[in-house]
């Protein structure tokens, strides 16, 4: 039987964080990655302000400064066609003052690298988890699919889900979830810039109102465009040509027929089905579950990838020792999600806000373009109330910071 400490299920932000903090405090860890590499579009790339101060006490922060990148200062949005200059991060504490736009397979092979200097770290990438092994009412480990289609089982003191909205360890584990109510699915598309750059400070253009809601983020040489769409509407809207879409994006944002021609087909439109729910117990005897494992978020705000690192350093952080000594048991666990709860639930509430007072009215046609919501005319009085938002956008609700034992390692 193959035996580790912990297993990390998972090799996405929280899993590739935890596997790396854990390893500097010299814990075997294992963490098990279904893809072969790290290369996936339209996955939450947006890099805030707390999480580049946790690298920089990592001592990764002048390597992740090197991958290519945009810096985003301030958000802006167009409600029924009024301009609002709703979060600026130039303000904040700290040396960083932007949220860093880096694709997030490079985010994690940095991650990867680092992790992969510490000798009690593995990685196993096509490596399929399917199922939990337990023994006496407690989880000992998981049951997987290597890259050739042979089982296997890995024993584990503790086995972590960090597999995403859709984990197979949280459902294999039985982990009930609330579910919340969302007024929207979203469009993915890539629209190629004529005049890129490549470099430089990157911009996000929300617009609401009329009938329609979407989001353009600047990469440099293309636009990452979001189009809002009633929940459940995907596969009916689908019927339309796909010009449809392009005369749609292309009267938002103002690109012309070349532009939107880069969508050559409904095959290029990615769907994401947008859920928020929350696990009610993170955990159970010899299992955790961090990150869109134990708390799927919204899209808005892109804080979701910043939410899953700041478990992972929690959860290193309180399960490191016991992990060393042998002695992980439920009240660890439970301490976890005690110290991440209330940031989660907190975050998906400011969601839930903004979804009633733009997105939902937005998509509607009821949104007031000459009456902005309440909170967005003392925004524009009050600029100020920008780098609240800022703050608490950007580094949000009890952030974590880097363990001693990891800082050490660095």
């Amino acid at each position: 039987m193959e035996k580790t400490t912990c297993c990390v299920v998972g090799g996405g932000p929280a899993g590739m964080m935890l596997g790396l903090l854990l390893a500097r405090a010299g814990i075997e860890v294992t963490v098990l990655e279904k893809h072969r590499d790290f290369l996936r579009d339209f996955r939450g790339d947006t890099v805030h302000p707390s999480t580049l101060r946790l690298l920089d006490e990592l001592g990764l922060g002048e390597r992740f400064a090197r991958l290519p990148q945009r810096r985003l200062e301030e958000m802006r949005m167009v409600i029924g066609g009024t301009p609002v200059a709703l979060a600026d991060f130039r303000r904040l504490p700290g040396r960083h003052k932007y949220i860093a736009m880096v694709p997030q397979w490079d985010f994690l092979n940095l991650l990867a690298t680092a992790a992969a200097a510490e000798p009690s770290f593995t990685l196993r990438m096509c490596t399929s988890v399917t199922g939990l092994r337990s023994a006496d009412g407690r989880v000992t480990g998981v049951r997987y699919v290597d890259a050739e289609g042979s089982p296997g089982e890995l024993s584990a003191d503790l086995t972590v889900g960090c597999d995403g909205r859709d984990s197979v360890v949280r459902r294999a584990a039985g982990l009930r979830s609330d579910w919340f109510d969302v007024p929207m699915d979203v469009w993915w598309v890539r629209i190629p810039r004529q005049d890129a750059t490549g470099s430089g400070h990157g911009r996000v253009f929300a617009l609401f109102g009329d009938g329609e809601a979407a989001v353009t983020v600047d990469r440099g040489d293309y636009y990452q465009a979001s189009y809002l769409i009633r929940k459940g509407q995907d596969a009916q809207l689908r019927r339309n040509d796909i010009d449809w879409l392009r005369q749609r994006l292309g009267a938002l944002f103002g690109w012309d027929h070349h532009a939107t021609n880069a969508i050559r087909s409904w095959d290029d439109v990615k769907l994401l089905e947008v859920t928020v729910g929350r696990l009610r117990r993170w955990y159970t005897d010899g299992l955790l579950c961090i990150g869109d494992a134990a708390h799927t978020m919204s899209p808005v705000g892109g804080v979701g990838v910043n939410l899953a690192v700041q478990d992972a350093v929690a959860a290193a952080r309180i399960l490191a020792e016991p992990l060393r000594r042998g002695t992980v048991g439920v009240r660890d666990l439970a301490r976890v999600q005690r110290r991440r709860h209330w940031p989660t639930a907190l975050t998906q509430k400011s969601q839930a806000g903004e979804h009633e007072m733009l997105l939902r009215p937005a998509l509607d046609g009821t949104l007031d373009g000459d009456r902005l919501p309440v909170p967005m005319r003392l925004v524009r009085r009050v600029p100020a109330l920008r780098t609240v938002i800022g703050y608490f956008g950007g580094i949000g609700v009890r952030p974590e910071h880097a363990p001693d034992f990891a800082r050490a390692a660095a």
